[in-house]
């Protein structure tokens, strides 16, 4: 077991924010109080329970970045790729997942908790949030893992879970849903009993549910485990008691992403607040500078449909794919706000900040179109730096540009997701961001149904129809999905499931849930074919940009050949070496 040193907190009651110092698994956290009295009320214990709160990364750093190991996104601004991918990831010495400090944190609340004068009512409210932690710190073990071991107590130096061997993954995984349904059942609501707002309620624990409930069921089904329908019915449960009690989404999905607060906004469960001055990020930031290096793929690109509810294959308002404004007319509003639309616009000499139009009309399309849909502080076209600096033309390419050395892509198809101009300040980005939404649980509801054999037209209008209403995209009717609706559906995969998951693939782009959503399908091998970027022209770009097979002209692809074949044995993480070599009872997972 390893030993993680020294962890200590600091809170800050509005911004749910800590700072880190040191602390131990098998030694108390040197906190500002102690557990004497950490526990000795319902105040303190809030105090307390505060430091599990920074365990949300919110925007600290980017949440895409698991996605380059999937299939709808990569890292622009390296040669090597994915080494998952590529076939170059090794065992690691040490990893933060294989780490539990958050564990022990919440066991020591929970262990206190016994001694604790406060009624019983209040000690299960402050169980019902070390579990929910507790919880959400073994879903990632286990998703990584598989197998890991299961502490619910305090260590002390002489502990036998100290040098224990893996606890077999249904075991952990039976005991997170129970502590999650205990905690549905006993937490108290935000605003009520003396709780902060915008902290962990029943309706967040549900979410969680929806979440880990998916994950499990569909990973057990797939990877042939049993067990798979519990969990899968956990997560129905929990998701038809979420869409009850929030039956609105916020109309608007980019504000969902991009607005300086999220108090009271419709679909939102949890969010992570950053305020301008005391708690700042720099996701945007990177969107709008040289360091930014989020991409979307073609394949990315191609799965959004157009507002006929075609795909582009069999649409006739789909144009073609070789000019880059034809490609984005008449297609789900959610493809031009996580994607930068094409534009183009003439510099004024001597002011960067300004710019006018060119005399194509084509070139001020989509400037005008975001003017109709949405503000300057938000997706205005011009696409601007930091600085507020102006790009003259996108796509943009990093590897042609025309002069500007920021906001560029490789594959054409540039992230666009979280930009915004609530400033024009480097690093210093503070919108709110979310941390559970309803987007999410709708999906994972429609998903988790038709895993059980329940997904219906009533349930494709509940979940699929409302978050393609957010992109004027016309519903989903089944009876129109036929084995003929995409012709690059995965053989293997049914028609209404492949749309299902296509869906789930659109709503949460850039989020980092592809890479474990492709794993829990057992789906790795949609990563075999190669990356490719938008079509061009070679002599169009100096024949700077690698296209695909060496053509003239034609899809990019950065990266030549095809990726090495998937093994089953790289669906689980390696176990750290450091962690076998501390206790030699741990297993190596098979195959690395």
């Amino acid at each position: 077991m390893k030993i993680v040193k020294n962890i200590a907190f600091g809170f800050s009651i509005a911004l749910l924010t800590f700072s880190c110092v040191e602390s131990t698994l098998d030694k108390k956290p040197e906190l500002a109080f102690s557990e004497d009295n950490a526990f000795e009320n319902f105040q303190v214990s809030q105090t307390y329970a505060y430091g599990f709160y920074t365990v949300f990364p919110g925007y600290g750093f980017g949440p895409a970045n698991s996605d380059w190991n999937g299939d709808l996104m990569m890292q622009n601004n390296t040669n090597q790729g994915s080494a998952w991918i590529w076939g170059r990831q090794t065992i690691p010495t040490s990893s933060s997942i294989w780490d539990f400090s958050f564990v022990r944190r919440a066991n020591i609340m929970l262990d206190n908790l016994e001694s604790s004068p406060m009624t019983e009512s209040e000690k299960n409210h402050w169980r019902s949030i070390s579990y929910f932690f507790r919880a959400f710190d073994y879903y990632e073990k286990i998703a990584a893992y598989g197998d890991v071991p299961w502490i619910d107590r305090v260590l002390t130096d002489d502990d036998e879970l100290l040098f224990a061997p893996r606890t077999p993954r249904e075991e952990v995984a039976q005991n997170m849903l129970d502590d999650l349904l205990f905690a549905v059942e006993n937490i108290y609501e935000p605003g009520t009993n003396g709780v902060a707002s915008n902290t962990v309620s029943s309706d967040v624990v549900r979410a969680l549910i929806s979440r880990f409930g998916l994950f499990e069921g569909t990973w057990r089904k797939y990877h042939g485990l049993p067990g798979a329908e519990e969990f899968l019915r956990a997560s129905v449960t929990a998701s038809e008691e979420l869409i009850a009690n929030n039956p609105t989404l916020h109309p608007n999905y980019n504000e969902v992403f991009n607005s300086e607060s999220l108090d009271g906004v419709p679909g939102i469960l949890l969010f992570k607040r950053h305020e301008n001055g005391i708690l700042t990020h720099s996701l945007t930031s990177r969107h709008r500078n040289s360091a930014g290096n989020w991409d979307i793929t073609k394949r990315g690109a191609d799965s959004y449909l157009m507002q006929d509810g075609e795909t582009i294959w069999n649409s006739p308002d789909f144009e073609t794919d070789k000019d880059p404004y034809a490609e984005f007319r008449k297609r789900d509003l959610r493809m031009l706000y996580t994607i930068t639309p094409p534009f183009r616009v003439l510099p004024v000499a001597g002011d960067r900040l300004a710019w006018e139009h060119t005399a194509d009309p084509k070139d001020r399309e989509y400037i005008d179109f975001f003017d109709g849909i949405t503000t300057q502080n938000q997706k205005a076209l011009p696409s601007r730096n930091h600085a507020g600096y102006i790009l003259r033309v996108a796509p943009h390419f990093r590897d042609f540009n025309e002069g500007d050395p920021y906001n560029v892509s490789r594959t054409g198809y540039k992230l666009f997701k979280y930009y915004n101009r609530l400033h024009d300040i480097q690093n210093n980005d503070f919108n709110d961001a979310p941390i559970f939404r309803m987007g999410e649980v709708l999906i994972n509801y429609a998903e988790a149904q038709w895993e059980l054999g329940a997904f219906d037209q009533s349930i494709a209008d509940m979940t699929i129809n409302k978050l393609r209403a957010r992109g004027n995209v016309a519903p989903m009717i089944i009876g129109n999905i036929t084995a003929s609706f995409d012709p690059t559906r995965d053989p293997e995969v049914d028609p209404i499931l492949w749309e299902i998951r296509r869906e789930r693939g659109i709503e949460l782009m850039a989020e980092g849930f592809r890479f474990d959503d492709l794993r829990r399908w057992k789906k790795m091998g949609y990563t075999n074919d190669p990356k490719l970027g938008r079509w061009i022209v070679g002599s169009e770009v100096n024949n700077r940009i690698p296209i695909q097979n060496g053509a003239d002209e034609g899809y990019i692809q950065f990266f030549s050949g095809n990726p090495p074949a998937w093994e089953d044995y790289q669906y689980l993480y390696p176990v750290p070496s450091e962690e076998i070599a501390l206790n030699p009872n741990l297993e190596q997972n098979p195959g690395w």
